[in-house]
């Protein structure tokens, strides 16, 4: 049961958060990005982008809480939403355990509801992961023209390591490193994942970049979203790697 003094309309201006919201509350929500896809019925006011919001039309809403996150929105966006009066949570996710952590805090402290059992089935999912038994070494593109990797403190990173891929690029001292894609084929590699969200990789423009590397096309979404997708990211990023394998 929700706390009768929750929150009563919610703009959500990350996709993550806006498929856990949705999904937890069916009617809370009433904006969300053009960029928030899930759930599929998803029917809200648009307030463009995770980069450049609305904000007049976010304020025009009267959300009693927008939720925003430190890496997908500009600090001068949420300031401005702050200035004309609007609680803004912002989280932060660099890791399994504070997606969790954070999605907590974000359903049942700021929207005042109860712990939804989806959270508790991604948990106990990614708990019961086995052992990897072949590790790999990965280089993970999210974006090309220019060509940009995952490097160290990500998400995504950890997810993967807990499959029993280690990022090569992990070491490296941005988090989203531009690195030309010769230099990627020559950091020491066995493996190419690449994700078909922000950018859409593809059988065709993906593998052909990486002609030495097995690839791994995986959902982007079960790769960096956190929110319901996390309870099946495990089977589904398992069973990429595994056709991935197949091809050594």
């Amino acid at each position: 049961m929700a706390d009768p003094g929750a929150p009563a309309r919610v703009v959500s201006l990350v996709p993550s958060l806006t498929e856990a919201v949705a999904v937890t509350a069916p009617g809370l929500l009433v904006g969300a990005t053009d960029w928030c896809t899930h759930p599929a019925d998803l029917d809200v006011v648009r307030v463009r982008g995770t980069k450049n919001p609305d904000v007049s039309a976010i304020v025009g809403l009267a959300p009693d809480l927008v939720i925003a996150n430190e890496e997908e929105n500009r600090e001068p966006d949420l300031a401005a939403l702050r200035a004309a009066g609007l609680e803004v949570m912002v989280t932060e996710v660099r890791s399994l355990e504070q997606a969790f952590t954070e999605l907590e805090r974000v359903l049942v402290r700021g929207c005042g509801l109860a712990r939804p059992r989806w959270l508790d089935a991604a948990e106990a999912a990614w708990r019961d992961v086995p052992a990897p038994t072949e590790p790999r070494r990965a280089v993970v593109p999210v974006w090309r023209r220019p060509w940009m990797v995952l490097g160290r403190d990500t998400f995504a990173g950890d997810l993967l390591a807990r499959l029993g891929v280690a990022n090569v690029c992990a070491g490296h001292a941005d988090r989203y490193p531009r690195i030309p894609v010769d230099a990627l084929n020559a950091c020491g590699a066995d493996l190419a994942v690449l994700p078909d969200e922000p950018y859409r990789f593809t059988a065709d423009d993906g593998p052909e970049a990486f002609p030495g590397l097995p690839c791994a096309l995986v959902s982007g979404r079960h790769l960096t979203w956190y929110g319901p997708s996390l309870a099946e990211a495990p089977a589904v990023l398992s069973a990429a790697l595994r056709r991935a394998n197949r091809q050594t």
